[in-house]
């Protein structure tokens, strides 16, 4: 498995998961964790323990046909809603949005800037409970979310062209950190994929036809049932009729990686809306906050999001 896994290229690589969390991942033994890295697992060795890119290991066991590790288990619990009935998809969806927002090495108090969720674009609405204001080192960032649905597929044959064409490109979705998804040319020019990634290309594309496209990033939510941070990314697009649709290239491709009994989900991700997406005022390729301290490291955004009951 580790001869057919691109590896993080070392400029975007963070190795900061320990063995013994790699043998956990990947239901393995160190006999297992030493094959792979005669494979050509990256790694490096600090006080006798060896680290590794936590995103080498989730692509390792999402691949490894073991059914038995962590990142296999995740996805098939976080794509269960796609070999369902879509109908649930469609209906009105209140979510309780919070966002905690850290400035590393922090430059003292200064304004945030925080792309929020625009629900409204899609027809749903935010009710805005607290918003970052200017200080130092962390702030945070609260409101209720209606996400909604509507069947709105894409009508212009030549977006459904170059999308098929897309997800028929043979490119692996991976799973690769941020900052490497905003250079979507290296991602994949190593045959790789992935939300932000995808989109950014297939914006191009679009645009290259003659469509006004963006990607745009937005958070996934409403799978664990509880706390998560799984930031997003689609293209949006003015279509034929004149409205803007989304096409969720990624997870049309993970759906159909999952069962052809997806396949009325995979339809509804070109060009039509459903209620687990929460857009954002992002572009495909920017982060969710900024901090104007003058710290040269990235905001950490952490996202708390939980479906009203």
């Amino acid at each position: 498995m580790a001869n057919s896994i691109e590896f993080i290229p070392a400029e975007y690589s963070d190795k900061t998961q320990s063995e013994s969390t790699a043998q956990e991942m990947l239901r393995c033994d160190p006999a297992d964790i030493d094959r792979l890295i005669d494979a050509g697992l990256p790694f490096e060795s600090r006080s006798g323990v060896r680290y590794f890119d936590v995103s080498d290991l989730y692509n390792l066991g999402m691949y490894s046909g073991r059914t038995n590790t962590q990142p296999e288990l995740a996805f098939r619990m976080l794509f269960r809603f796609a070999g369902r009935p879509v109908d649930d998809l469609l209906r009105d969806k209140k979510w309780d949005f919070r966002v905690q927002l850290d400035c590393v090495e922090c430059g003292g108090e200064a304004p945030w800037r925080f792309a929020a969720p625009d629900a409204a674009r899609f027809g749903g609405n935010v009710v805005v409970e607290e918003v970052p204001r200017a200080s130092a080192g962390s702030t945070a960032y609260a409101a209720t979310v209606t996400t909604v649905g509507a069947r709105t597929p894409l009508v212009s044959s030549q977006l459904r062209q170059l999308t098929r064409d897309y997800l028929d490109s043979g490119y692996r979705w991976q799973m690769i950190p941020v900052a490497m998804q905003a250079d979507y040319e290296l991602v994949h020019a190593l045959g790789a994929t992935s939300c932000i990634a995808a989109s950014l290309l297939l914006a191009e594309r679009f645009r290259a036809a003659g469509y006004r496209a963006e990607a745009k990033r937005g958070w996934f939510c409403g799978v664990l049932g509880g706390a998560l941070d799984l930031p997003h990314a689609c293209v949006e697009v003015e279509d034929d009729d004149g409205a803007l649709k989304t096409v969720d290239i990624a997870k049309a491709q993970l759906a159909a990686r999952l069962s052809p009994d997806t396949g009325d989900f995979q339809e509804l991700c070109l060009g039509s809306i459903y209620n687990k997406v929460i857009p954002s005022t992002a572009s495909g390729n920017a982060s969710f906050g900024y901090h104007e301290c003058g710290s040269q490291l990235p905001v950490q955004v952490r996202a708390d999001i939980r479906a009203v009951r």
